[in-house]
């Protein structure tokens, strides 16, 4: 890891059988609604949850390498690292490992989160009780 990141969060996801694809392993679509539980958990520690009518966080990109198949039975370790914020952006990073196999990295991510108005649509300054738990 180049940058600074810190560990902010750790969200453990069961596989359910409905996840896998026809070639036996869990679809590539599904890692990103992983990453997606993983940073609403994280977001709801945070008190920074989406609200329609105040500001909160928005995904403006989101990536994934696959690194290995995750299959069902299993238990999905999502862990959600942050980078060092912008005046309104915050970069993230994830590894999703299984819970039995924790020194392997299955596949990693990464999304950027910006902080906005939502009624006005406009990026708003990171909310310092959010700020607060991020790298300086």
């Amino acid at each position: 890891m180049n940058e600074e990141r810190k560990l902010v969060h750790v969200e453990m996801i069961p596989i359910r059988w409905g996840d896998m694809d026809a070639m036996g392993h869990v679809n590539n679509t599904i890692y990103f609604r992983y990453m997606e539980q993983a940073r609403i958990s994280w977001f709801g520690t945070l008190g920074a949850q989406p609200r329609p009518d105040g500001i909160g966080p928005v995904i403006i990109n989101a990536a994934c390498t696959f690194k290995k198949e995750l299959t069902y039975p299993g238990i999905v370790e999502v862990r959600t690292y942050a980078g060092k914020p912008g005046d309104s952006s915050v970069p993230t990073f994830i590894e999703m490992r299984m819970a039995d196999d924790p020194n392997t990295v299955y596949a990693e991510g990464s999304a950027v989160i910006v902080w906005i108005d939502y009624p006005k649509r406009k990026s708003v300054r990171v909310p310092a009780h959010v700020r607060a738990s991020l790298p300086k």
